[in-house]
Formats: structure tokens, C-alpha cells, sequence
């Protein structure tokens, strides 16, 4: 059937280009210019946006109620490689199309699952082979590979955490799979998402040890992929729950605390998801500043949930205000350390056309981008930097200065106390703050 690159499965869209806010092309960029410096950088270099393989290309729509609704041109061979080969050329042709330079992976979004283990080592062989032909064809490069260890039953109980050695053993060679697929197609970083690392009670599990094997795993997998002269970061994804009662990566801070206990922070960084941060009853925002600080601001999935159901609805972000909050963390950051932005987000089941892909995903795009644009014009033109700092004068000389210098001690607190008597008290200006930010929207 497909072959490299000579068939089209997108019939009829042809590259999506920037036209500015004033176009009204459906299939055009209001405000993702790729070559348009902010802050010093392109909007290219600051986002690396990046498809969801597993989303995109492999998700039919299917809900707990029903099948999928779509049916994929690329799903017709029967045959394991094939429908992996015209998987691969449709991803390709959607990823240039949309102009961007990046595609995130699990394993076995790449190729069907084998009854075997040597099999799927093959048959991932076989597409990896392919993937390289298809990266050197097009330019677009792999921001970040992962394994599923969370779909088939024998993870039902964790894969690192397993109570039954046998299943961690499966999931560290499923995961050396997996960075060898990463490494030969010079993968820049290296995902962990522990769909089932964590419990469903108490009762039956001990905490304490699963805890310890998931570092150990962990600074074993990380040992292996050095050795086989991998540069990149590796990525902890946080989630509070689902399909866990509670999952052991529960928010950043909690992945931040774990990496350290173990030794690993110095290779690890966060992959921060949005419906995960609000998932853990956190903003994105909150997130990202709480990675930011640790240094450990590696990447970002980029999605949303509905605020009426309580589950990760993976949707398309385009709430304007949220990012634009998010967009000033990241400014003050730096940036990313390593990732992108990668689209884990699907349209809705009841989004049938080829077409509504790639409205998501330039919907998706322009959402960033105005709000980086917004978030820049904020930094640099209006008072919401000096309001900030303003808030924390009296640290900058005097006592305040001292305390922050740890020249003080905690009598010297209680003289500078009793000599103050009681304070008046200082608002914190929070609707100023906000209204400051739907100014500039």
C-alpha cells in the first residue's frame, strides 16, 4: 500500500501556513509564527511542538460506553509492519504538514504488540528502521519516547512497583526496548508516566518497598541509557490518580521529593501535563513554577479537562487566561529545560473529519502563542513586574535583608517584633494583578 512518503492520506490540506489574526482560513495560524522572535527566541525554538503519536494516529474515539468512531485508512493491513509503514507515512505527512518539528511516542503506538517478547523486540527493530528513513526524509526529530507499561494485564498490579519480581523484570526489558528504540532515533529526552505505579489499597501493599524498587528501577534505567551514550534529560510525568487510587508520582513537588531521596536529580526533570496538574487539585501554572524552582522545568503536555467531570478528558487547550498565567512562568524560567510542547490531547468522539485534527491542533498552537505574546507585552510593558517586586521591598535592604542573608537568629525576630508593635496591614493587590492581565489579553 503506502510506501515512503509517495501516498497521501490527508487528502486535500495542504501545509498549514501563519496568516495573521485577520485571516479567516480555518486552516491557517492566527498567531503561531514560527520564525517570530519573542523574548529573544523564535516561537519555533521556544515551543517545540510536538504530536502525540498515541493521541493523533492510534486513538479511535473509543469511550467506556462505545467503540471508536474513526477508522483510520493506515489501520487496513492485516500485517503487523505494514500497518505500522502507513502509520509512519501518515504521521509524517500530518507532522510537515502542519509545519511542526517534533512527535512524542510509546512503544507500541509505533507497531502492534507481539504474543511475544522477542517478537516485539523484532518487529520495533523493524519500524525503528523505518522511523530513521522517515526523520531524515522530513527533519522532524523525536522530543521524547516512553513505554506503555500500564495497558496490558500483566501491569495490572504496576510495572516497576510489581509486588511479583517476574512483571518488573518484564518491564525493565519492555523499557530497554524503549531507550534503545529512543537512542537510535536520537531521541532528545525520555519519558516515565507510572499509569499504575502506586496502589489500589493499603492493605495489601507495601509502600516502603515499592517505593525503593521504583528508584532503584529508575537509576537503573538511567545507568543502562548513559552507557549507551544517551545526552538526554529524563522526564518524571506526574499524576495524582486514575487508573490508581493514588500513584506514587502524584504531583511535581511529590516527584521532586522522590527524585532527590533517590539520588536521580540531577538527570531527572518533570513533564508537566495540564489535566494531570489539575487532576492533583493544582493549576499548570502552579506546577510549572513549582518545577521552575527546582530547577526541573523539562517539558510540557499540553491539554486540558473539563471543570464538570473529574477525569483526564485530554482536550485540546484554548482557555486563553490559564495560559497566558502559565506563559509568564515560563518567561521567567527561561524556558524549557530540554522538552517542548507536545499536543496530548485528542479531538472529541464525535470529531469525524480528517479535517478536525488539524483545526485542533492549530487551535491548539495559537493558544500558546498568543499567550507567550501576551505574557512578553506584560513582562516588559506594563507594572506587573514592579507590583510583584514591590511586594517584597522590605527583604531588599535593612533587617528583611539580613533574615534573607540568615544573619539573623530567632531573637532577633522576636526584638524587631516587639519594637514594631502591632502592623498595618498591606493588601496584596490581587485584582489589580488580574485585571493587568485581562488588560493585555
Amino acid at each position: 500500500m503506502a510506501t515512503l512518503g509517495n501516498y497521501e492520506y490527508y487528502k486535500g490540506i495542504g501545509d498549514i501556513k501563519y496568516e495573521g489574526k485577520e485571516s479567516d482560513n480555518p486552516l491557517a495560524f492566527k498567531y503561531y509564527n514560527p520564525d517570530q522572535v519573542v523574548a529573544g527566541k523564535t516561537m519555533r525554538e521556544h515551543f517545540k511542538f510536538s504530536v502525540a503519536y498515541w493521541h493523533t494516529f492510534c486513538g479511535l474515539g473509543a469511550d467506556p460506553f462505545g467503540p471508536g468512531t474513526q477508522q483510520f485508512e493506515w489501520d487496513k493491513s492485516s500485517d503487523p509492519i505494514q500497518a505500522a509503514k502507513d502509520k509512519a507515512d501518515a504521521a509524517f505527512e500530518f507532522i510537515t504538514k502542519m509545519g511542526f518539528g517534533y512527535y512524542c511516542f510509546h512503544d507500541f503506538d509505533l507497531i502492534r504488540e507481539a504474543s511475544t517478547f522477542s517478537e516485539s523486540e523484532s518487529r520495533l527493530a523493524t519500524i525503528t528502521e523505518y522511523l530513521k528513513e522517515k526523520q531524515a526524509a522530513s527533519g522532524v526529530k523525536l522530543l521524547w519516547g516512553t513505554a506503555n507499561c500500564f495497558s496490558n494485564p500483566r501491569y495490572m498490579n504496576g510495572a516497576a512497583t510489581n509486588p511479583d519480581f517476574n512483571v518488573v523484570a518484564r518491564a525493565g526489558g519492555q523499557i530497554k526496548l524503549a531507550l534503545d528504540t529512543t537512542v537510535a532515533l536520537g531521541g532528545e529526552n525520555y519519558v516515565f508516566w507510572g499509569g499504575r505505579e502506586g496502589y489500589m489499597s493499603l492493605l495489601n501493599t507495601d509502600m516502603g518497598r515499592e517505593l525503593d524498587h521504583m528508584g532503584r528501577f529508575l537509576t537503573m534505567c538511567r545507568d543502562y541509557a548513559r552507557a549507551q551514550g544517551f545526552k538526554g534529560n529524563f522526564f518524571i510525568e506526574p499524576k495524582p490518580m486514575e487508573p490508581s487510587k493514588h500513584q506514587y508520582d502524584f504531583d511535581t513537588a511529590t516527584a521532586i521529593g522522590f527524585l532527590r531521596e533517590y539520588g536521580l536529580d540531577n538527570d531527572f526533570k518533570i513533564n508537566i501535563e495540564v489535566n494531570h496538574a489539575t487532576l492533583a487539585q493544582h493549576t499548570f501554572q502552579h506546577e510549572m513554577e513549582v518545577a521552575a524552582k527546582a530547577g526541573m522545568l523539562g517539558s510540557l503536555d499540553a491539554n486540558r479537562g473539563d471543570y464538570q467531570n473529574g477525569w483526564d478528558t485530554d482536550q485540546f487547550p484554548n482557555n486563553i487566561q490559564e495560559t497566558t498565567e502559565a506563559m509568564l512562568v515560563f518567561l521567567k524560567a527561561g524556558g524549557l529545560q530540554g522538552g517542548g510542547v507536545n499536543f496530548d490531547a485528542k479531538i472529541r468522539r464525535n470529531s469525524t473529519d480528517l479535517e478536525d485534527v488539524f483545526l485542533a491542533h492549530i487551535g491548539g498552537a495559537d493558544t500558546f502563542a498568543r499567550a507567550l505574546l501576551i505574557a512578553d507585552k506584560i513582562i516588559n510593558s506594563s507594572p506587573y513586574e514592579t507590583l510583584r517586586k514591590a511586594r517584597y521591598s522590605s527583604f531588599d535592604s535593612g533587617k528583611g535583608l539580613e533574615f534573607e542573608k540568615g544573619n539573623l537568629k530567632l531573637e532577633d525576630l522576636y526584638n524587631i517584633a516587639q519594637e514594631n508593635g502591632e502592623l498595618p496591614l498591606k493588601s496584596g493587590k490581587q485584582e489589580l494583578f488580574e485585571n493587568i492581565i485581562n488588560q493585555y489579553i
